[in-house]
């Protein structure tokens, strides 16, 4: 096992070089490799003494596919991470920040250059380059520390660092390594302050990660909401909106797949709204018009039209009725003032007398409704319920609705200050009268 002593700053870049010099040139002989070593580590003290950090950085990366295959290690995951992270250490000795960048980036395209080789351990080695970049803007950076990640004067380079992470761990089937880092990337991408189009490479990046694994259909779902906003409908996106259409598609496809979602913003994007004059995926568009604004009805219809397009898509008939009715309930709680009736319910979600109880157990138990059942009048009283899109309309009456409670509060505000002066100069009378 390689075994570096720091007995200097710079020592053990030179044991490194050494190190991996005598490896590269071990089946040649004494006689060849020796000069070979001394070279190397000549040229290696000249970039030192010099600076030169990103000299250095390509000489110390020149061996790294040779360390990665190589079979002469005999603790190789250790020794591999040793001398790796001995190598990013040179981000923290750049004199400038562009040039701590291209060290990263040179680290970078080494480590992806081969990603179904130990991707972990690459990960790994990536997750240090992307601290050291931290570490390097802290140094450079005068006055007081607002936030580590703002202490980075060129966002790029942690937003470069973390694209790459995503795609190793893509190409080298990697995701749990990941993964763990998605519920941070909204503070990731504030912090970085990097635009929209690297937002929504990102996003994408992360929804395709997602997209096979297991029990984490709604994560991809998010994944997709978020790639999908990205799009404003502006003559900066005219040329890329079209590439969109695929995971438009799918996220409408997991919309209506899902057994926890109800409610969302799909409809109005204009990603998503392209569909609806496109040839090839126009009847996706109207079955996500269905779910949003329509009800059971209207699914029956598209069904019975187009039974072979949601096969295609593996959308479960029972399923989407099943959804199509707690739907169908909600869009009954928009439109009645507080109190449906058991017949509505019952024409609505196409269901026997019997069966309305259990269909609001249902929508109470996925928590987007919440009401009282008046079974001597057939009425159940709404409390509150799921809007299935919360755009502009629904601000617009919550904001009225707002204004009403923040006059009844100031109403009540008033009646008691009013009957508060009252007790007081009754309780004054009632003195004067005593003395």
């Amino acid at each position: 096992m390689a075994t570096i002593v720091n007995t200097t700053e710079e020592e053990p870049m030179l044991a490194v070089v050494r190190f991996t010099a005598e490896l590269a040139w071990a089946d040649a002989g004494a006689d060849v490799a020796e000069p070979e070593v001394t070279r190397l580590c000549v040229e290696a003290q000249q970039h030192i003494l010099a600076g030169r950090w990103l000299d250095m950085a390509s000489l110390m990366l020149a061996s790294a596919d040779l360390l990665l295959q190589s079979t002469r290690l005999p603790d190789k995951d250790k020794d591999l991470e040793c001398i790796l992270a001995i190598i990013c250490n040179l981000v923290t000795k750049a004199r400038s920040q562009d040039e701590a960048l291209q060290i990263a980036e040179l680290i970078c395209a080494k480590l992806t250059h081969q990603p179904q080789d130990k991707p972990a351990l690459r990960l790994k080695v990536i997750g240090f380059v992307t601290m050291l970049c931290c570490f390097h803007c802290m140094r450079h950076t005068q006055g007081s520390l607002f936030s580590l990640y703002n202490l980075l004067g060129s966002p790029y380079a942690k937003a470069f660092v973390y694209k790459k992470a995503l795609d190793l761990a893509a190409a080298g089937k990697a995701a749990d390594c990941i993964i763990p880092t998605f519920k941070n990337i909204d503070s990731f991408i504030s912090d970085w302050g990097i635009g929209k189009v690297e937002q929504r490479d990102l996003f994408l990046a992360a929804a395709r990660i997602l997209k096979d694994q297991k029990g984490m259909n709604k994560e991809y779902f998010n994944f997709l909401n978020k790639y999908l906003a990205t799009f404003d409908g502006s003559a900066d996106d005219a040329d890329a909106i079209g590439d969109a259409k695929e995971e438009a598609v799918a996220a409408i496809i997991e919309f209506v797949k899902s057994s926890d979602l109800y409610q969302c913003d799909l409809l109005n994007m204009p990603a998503v709204a392209q569909l609806e004059k496109d040839e090839k995926y126009q009847l996706v568009y109207e079955l996500l018009k269905i779910f949003l604004t329509q009800r059971l009805d209207s699914y029956l219809e598209f069904q019975s039209a187009n039974s072979a397009l949601l096969k295609g898509y593996g959308l479960v008939h029972e399923d989407c009725i099943t959804k199509m009715r707690l739907m169908s309930l909600l869009d009954l709680s928009s439109r009645c003032a507080g109190e449906i009736p058991y017949h509505a319910i019952i024409d609505a979600l196409k269901i026997n007398d019997d069966e309305v109880e259990y269909w609001i157990v249902k929508a109470i138990s996925c928590k987007i409704l919440d009401c009282k059942v008046d079974q001597l009048n057939q009425v159940i009283i709404v409390s509150r319920h799921t809007e299935r899109i919360f755009g502009m309309p629904q601000w617009q009456s919550l904001r009225a609705k707002l204004g009403v409670w923040r006059g009844n509060i100031a109403s009540a505000i008033n009646t008691i200050q009013a009957n508060k002066v009252t007790d007081d100069g009754s309780q004054g009378i009632q003195g004067l009268m005593i003395r």
